[in-house]
């Protein structure tokens, strides 16, 4: 389970876009299609990007696993140590365990996080899989995606789009890991 964090409530004024039913029906529909692309379970796994991205990565296999009945392997990737702005953070994250399948080879990886934003997270996590072995395929989930991408990156699987303003926030809030109701909402400057 991932730690619990103390994040900041969305200021005020910010806009809910999507509320806890809207959540699941999207990583339900996620699912369809991850389970739509991937007829070979047996060698697929989801793997979060911590923090949010590992609770959703869960929600998915949960989702998987009762629409195919059978077990779907959920794990995380910590990126802390592979993002290239270590020197320009003000602090620094704090290193997660990685869960991942003992074998990675002939593995279809579905990377999860929950905002896609500039692609770089995504590239880190990609740089930390391979310090673990060389998996056949990787694909990559999200909840949101806001567009403003920095490197050549896009998701296989998008919840939402919400397109944003640079000077724009996205906070999403997940009951497992915030401690406050599944929602994602947006703020203007």
């Amino acid at each position: 389970m991932p730690k619990q964090q103390n994040p900041t409530p969305p200021p005020p004024g910010a806009v809910l876009v999507l509320d806890a039913p809207a959540i699941d029906r999207i990583l339900r529909r996620i699912a369809h299609e991850i389970i739509e692309g991937n007829p070979d379970l047996d060698r697929l796994s989801l793997v979060g990007i911590p923090s949010r991205g590992v609770e959703i990565a869960r929600r998915i296999a949960a989702h998987i696993s009762q629409i195919a009945g059978r077990p779907i392997e959920a794990g995380a990737i910590d990126v802390s140590m592979h993002r290239d702005d270590l020197h320009i953070r003000q602090r620094l994250s704090v290193i997660e365990l990685s869960h991942l399948p003992e074998n990675l080879d002939e593995r279809t990886i579905v990377l999860v996080d929950d905002v896609l934003y500039s692609g770089r997270t995504c590239r880190a996590a990609m740089d930390a899989l391979a310090s673990f072995g060389r998996p056949a395929r990787i694909q990559y989930a999200v909840l949101i995606d806001r567009g403003h991408r920095e490197l050549p990156i896009r998701a296989d699987y998008v919840g939402k789009n919400i397109p944003t303003a640079p000077g724009e926030r996205v906070f999403v809030r997940l009951e497992a890991t915030d401690r406050q109701p599944d929602s994602v909402w947006i703020s203007k400057p």
